[in-house]
Order: structure tokens, then sequence, then C-alpha cells
């Protein structure tokens, strides 16, 4: 979307079909729309489902390494968006699909088999390991009732390779954000991102209490800036100097095949004036934290009647903020799965005599459902807290490790449902954390795009 993004200012700066055509050739194409039936139709506005994949395959091994991007990719979405374009191209409104999002794959024939295959609930990130483009689609369109017009995706290496383009984006933070796992170490203050930092920034599950839902603010505040730096830079002024580095981003940048060079024209053309404060981003409304789902694990349920009503207005282009918004009434971090809901078994990994039990009475103090019988781990010399958890509980067990601050996750496949702490040397304190709720008013909670870049 960067890169679409890009090249609809370079278009409406009055540069010619040519240049925009010798760009858009560069675009990989796919058939997002193969033989679908039973549509949605269509409402006013343009609709385009923005997807980032985990694809990595383009960087080097030292970026992988810098950047925290070991291990194979799961060939699934990362990250999904529907962005609406109104009809007057005069305003962008992003809605944000969780990737964990209960789904339901609606009925369809295999293409590779032939054979028929029946409806099945699945997490929303998992259809496209199931079907690529084409069934996420299908699935989005299903959930939503949404026709979506146009599909881009974007992997690892074109978002960062876009960043760099830019010479960086500039984002703010009022709290230091620092996460072990994708490498994020921000202090609080404003930074210019390079295309690695940005990834780091966008990916982060665990830098500020994070549950999804927070990393999805982040990716939309990210998106805001990002916007206002491709409609100020200079880079895209200059034709030729654009091509050049366009060209290297977009060879892993896939679209569907109808989205062209005439496309992009009339879009740069009408988006002339576009900037921050013509945006608006939300989350579609959540009803249920950790809804369960036998052989999947923990999910997000939708709420359906405030989603049917986003996408309502969606469909009829009208905005989504709403006419009141209020700040959060504290920093205490957000989890997505209540303590009480979370069975918690304590150990000593260290030679500090009564560790376990400290840790288990703190934990307790929180609400957590402790066994209540901490115990010595098999080993005594762990330097870091350490969260083992069956990964059919990942929800339970990135809610714990916000409580434990710096602690890490570790995934055993058939512990299941208590969770095992190992208190390490490096063991403080546990940290107050508050269940994330939907917001209760009947409208989304929306945030404007000149509300979230740096002033």
């Amino acid at each position: 979307m960067a890169t679409t993004l890009s090249v609809v200012v370079l278009a409406s700066a009055g540069i010619g079909h040519a240049v925009v055509s010798s760009i858009e050739s560069d675009i990989a194409r796919v058939d997002a729309f193969r033989d679908m039936k039973n549509r949605p139709a269509a409402g006013h506005g343009m609709n385009v489902l923005l997807v980032g994949t985990d694809g990595r395959e383009r960087l080097t091994a030292a970026e992988r390494r810098d950047f925290h991007l070991g291990g194979a990719p799961c060939h699934c979405t990362d990250t999904m968006m529907i962005v609406h374009l109104s009809a007057d191209r005069e305003r962008a409104s992003v809605v944000s699909l969780p990737r964990d999002s209960y789904a339901e794959v609606p009925a369809r024939t295999d293409p590779r088999t032939g054979e028929p295959r029946a409806a099945h609930p699945v997490r929303l990130n998992a259809a496209y390991a199931e079907g690529g483009p084409n069934l996420t689609v299908s699935t989005v369109e299903h959930m939503t009732d949404l026709k979506i017009d146009h599909y881009v995706e974007v992997d690892f290496t074109s978002f960062m390779r876009t960043v760099d383009v830019l010479d960086g984006v500039r984002v703010c933070t009022p709290e230091p954000l620092k996460d072990s796992y994708t490498g994020l170490d921000l202090p609080a203050g404003t930074h210019r991102l390079t295309g690695g930092q940005a990834l780091q920034y966008v990916r982060s599950r665990h830098a500020d209490g994070a549950s999804d839902l927070s990393r999805m603010r982040r990716q939309q505040r990210f998106l805001a800036a990002l916007l206002e730096r491709t409609t100020s830079s200079g880079v895209l002024l200059n034709p030729m100097r654009f091509r050049d580095v366009t060209r290297a981003v977009l060879g892993s940048v896939r679209a569907d095949k109808g989205f062209g060079a005439d496309e992009l024209l009339d879009l740069g053309r009408a988006m002339r004036n576009f900037s921050p404060s013509s945006s608006e981003f939300t989350t579609v409304p959540i009803a249920e934290m950790a809804f369960p789902v036998k052989g999947i694990g923990s999910t997000l349920k939708w709420d359906e009647d405030k989603a049917r009503r986003l996408f309502d207005a969606l469909r009829a282009d009208r905005p989504l903020a709403a006419p009141h918004r209020r700040p959060p009434a504290d920093r205490t971090p957000t989890v997505e799965v209540a303590p009480r809901e979370i069975r918690v078994q304590v150990l000593n990994g260290t030679t500090t005599k009564g560790l376990a039990g400290r840790v288990d009475r703190a934990l307790a103090g929180l609400g957590f459902a402790v066994t209540g019988r901490p115990a010595d781990a098999p080993v005594h010399d762990a330097r870091r807290t350490v969260v083992e958890y069956d990964p059919r509980w990942d929800r339970s067990a990135r809610s714990l490790s916000t409580a434990l601050p710096g602690s890490e996750l570790r995934a055993v496949p058939g512990q299941g449902p208590v969770l095992k702490v190992t208190a390490g040397t490096d063991f403080k304190d546990v940290r107050k954390v508050k269940v994330a709720t939907p917001p209760s008013s009947d409208a989304p909670e929306v945030v404007k795009g000149d509300e979230v870049v740096c002033p």
C-alpha cells in the first residue's frame, strides 16, 4: 500500500501515463477474483484489501539477523486492512481486521484437486495459507458483505524498501517501546525509522503490553505517518529518480490484474489535496477476546451488530469518525485474556529461596488462577523468566507475559491449558494489566490521521 500511495501521488503531480505505465508493469499480478460467485453488491467508493504477508525470501542474511526475521515464513497474512476510498476521493477509511479473527471459509471447489470443500472455521490469517489471495478475498467478502474492488499484497521486503526510499518515516512514542522478539528498542520521543526499524515497529506484539489490538493501533499510526511522508517527500517530484527507486520496491508487490496505470492515474488526479486529515482509522469491533474453537484454539470473535454497522457505513460511503473521542483513562497495559481465566504453575529457576512463592502470590494478587503450589524447577541457573505454553493457549500466554515484564515466551506443544512460569534472576515484580474491551459506544473507536502523526 505504501508503494501504491507513492505511485498515486506521483500521478497527482502531473507525471505522464508512460512513466506510470512503466512502473505499473513491474507489479506482479495475481488473479484474486478468479471464479468468484455470489459476490456482495457493489457499494459507493472503492474498497482495497491490503494484505501484508511474512514473505522474507528477498531479504539478505544480514537483514534477517539484524531485524530478528529468523525462522521459516508461515506463508500467511501478518496484517490485513480494508482501505476504503470515498467516491469523491476526499477521504480514506482504514479498517484493520485482526489476524486471529474467527472466520468461516466459504464452501468452494479446490482448484488443485477439483474436489468440493465444505465451509469450515479458521483464524482469518489462515485463509491465505489455505487458498492464497483468492480465498482470502472470498473469506473477507463473506465476513463483511463488502465487495472488494482491488487486492494489494506487500511483503517484508517491499515494506522495508518503500520506507527507505522515502528516507525514513517519523513516529512519536510517549513511552519507551522495547521488544526482544523483534529487536525493537525505542526510547520515548520522536524517531525517524529506517525500513528495518519500521518493520520492527509494526510487527511488535510485546512492546507495550501488546495484544494484537495494540499492534494494529501502531500499524494505523504508522500508515498515517507514511501517508504524511509520502505526500510531502521531494523524491516523488523527480520522475526519473522515483521510477528507478520504485522499481526496486515493486519486485515484491503483488496486485490484482485490474489495478493498472489508468486506475492509478484516475486516483492520482482525484487525490491531489489528500493529506493525513483526510484519513480515518479503526479496528473491527470485538465482542469476545478469547473465543475458543475446537482444533484451532483461541480466536477473536467480532461484535456482529457493531461490525455490520461499520461495514454498512463503508458500503454507503459515510465517514466513520465518532462525534466524541476520549483518550484512555490510564496507561495500564491491556491484555486479550482476563487473568482469572489463565491457569498458572510457578517454578523457581534460581537459587533464591522462596522466589516461586513470591511470584505465585504476586500473580494471584493480579487475579491469575495460580495453582498455589509453587515449586523448584529442575535447573537453578535461569537468568530470564520464561513462560511455557501450549500454542493453543497463545493469547493467554501473551497476557501472562505482559504481567511479567521482560519474560520470554516458549511454545511447548501438548502442554495443555496450564501455563508454566519459571522465575529467573531477572524477575523484579509483576505489572498490573487490564483486559482490552471494545468501546461502549455503538460507534467504532475512530481516529483521524492528523491526530496520530507527530506534531
